[in-house]
């Protein structure tokens, strides 16, 4: 018989999200069990030593690890290709964890300018507190990335498609970049999720996810991951989170465990409601354009055809009128309810220049590609004609 990991690896990711990474009790349950402790007790102080060591299996304490943590890091490991995974408490943490372990002072990180404004934060306000040199580039721009790079450069950073005018990077080409410059990638892949798009195949390093997002898939709680090698996860980001402390609650964990059993289903019909929406608002007049990675106008298409599997579950589109225009689209949503949150069941719509984007000032938003008139649209479940009823009329009141 195959060895339990090679058999593993013949299976369909859909089966592996159910069945990956379970540790039975004593109890033989059926659904992951949910192990709600602060801590764990020792047979004796020799064991209390090995676990502290590492030379003893097991748990130790709730901010160093906790079953039902491990199952859902081991199923998303499996699933995502990586050979290690830790799970955070919010997708900031995973971001900020994944940017801040592997840097020292003095050292130097690229970012593409065109990401999600808690990320430009870390970037741009964040790393420079503790020494950390950074630079900006537009994404898309690969003589940008190699002309960013100096000798004390050691991390890259991106998202694609980016948050939240859906712009693609050629991930493959930035890995090569930041591989001859001896630095390691790091890819938030939240927009394009671990089904549609495969970062570390690409040659990223780390891969970062909002598990909140279609993971959970269902508003229900917080949660982030991050993905790699083994040694990139042991070297700093283990240690990092061990003594800060981001970690993920074991019951968020034990949700998004029971939410990997969907997650297949659910973005597969998000992404074709998506598809059959964004047709629809590329018929129309009232939008002036409409950004969709599945679309053959979309500015990378060749990029997305290469790198990405299926479309994404997100919609870009503006209005006439600007900020007033959004404000009249957003307010005339009767199914489409106003959110910042996004890869949910329910169908979500925001206007990003005055929320996610808010802190920025209209020059930089406007270099983002953030207008005054921009919407972004997250997909849900709902029939894909009931969305575009709502659309529609409250299009006419723009």
């Amino acid at each position: 018989m195959p060895s339990p990991d090679k058999a593993a690896a013949k299976l369909h990711p859909e089966t592996r999200l159910v069945h990956d990474g379970i540790q039975r009790s004593q109890f033989g349950e059926t659904s992951e069990a949910l192990y709600l402790t602060q801590g764990h007790v020792y047979d004796n102080a020799a064991q209390a030593e090995g676990r502290f060591l590492n030379t003893d299996p097991g748990f130790q304490y709730g901010r160093l690890g906790n079953p039902t943590t491990a199952m859902l890091e081991a199923r998303m490991a499996s699933f995502e290709g990586a050979e290690a995974c830790r799970a955070t408490a919010t997708g900031m943490a995973a971001v900020t964890a994944a940017m801040m372990a592997p840097v020292r002072a003095g050292d130097h990180v690229v970012a593409a300018s065109a990401l999600f404004g808690s990320c430009r934060y870390i970037i741009e306000d964040h790393l420079p507190r503790y020494g950390v040199e950074t630079t900006l580039v537009e994404g898309t721009d690969l003589d940008a990335w190699r002309k960013a790079v100096r000798p004390n450069t050691k991390l890259f950073f991106l998202e694609s498609p980016s948050n939240p005018t859906l712009e693609v990077l050629d991930i493959a080409a930035i890995a090569e970049i930041a591989k001859e410059a001896g630095a390691k990638l790091v890819v938030d892949n939240v927009f394009a999720t671990p089904l549609y798009q495969r970062p570390l195949e690409l040659g990223a390093d780390i891969v970062v996810y909002s598990a909140t997002k279609h993971i959970d898939g269902q508003g229900r709680c917080l949660g982030g991951l991050i993905l790699g090698s083994k040694e990139l996860i042991e070297a700093d980001i283990q240690n990092y989170l061990r003594q800060t402390g981001p970690i993920l609650s074991p019951f968020n964990a034990w949700v998004m465990l029971k939410a990997l059993e969907t997650l297949p289903l659910r973005v597969a019909k998000q992404a074709e409601n998506a598809t059959a929406v964004a047709d629809w608002l590329a018929a129309q007049s009232k939008p002036t354009k409409v950004i969709f990675p599945g679309h053959k106008n979309h500015p990378q298409a060749e990029i997305i055809k290469r790198q990405m599997s299926g479309p994404s579950t997100m919609i870009a589109f503006e209005v006439p009128g600007g900020k007033d225009g959004a404000y009249r689209l957003l307010d005339a949503c009767k199914l489409i309810r106003i959110s910042n949150n996004l890869g949910d069941a329910k169908s979500l719509i925001v206007h990003p220049a005055t929320t996610t984007h808010q802190r920025f000032t209209p020059e930089v938003r406007a270099a983002m590609g953030v207008s005054d008139g921009l919407v972004r649209l997250s997909i849900g479940l709902e029939h894909p004609d009931d969305l575009i009823a709502d659309l529609e009329q409250a299009l006419a009141k723009v």
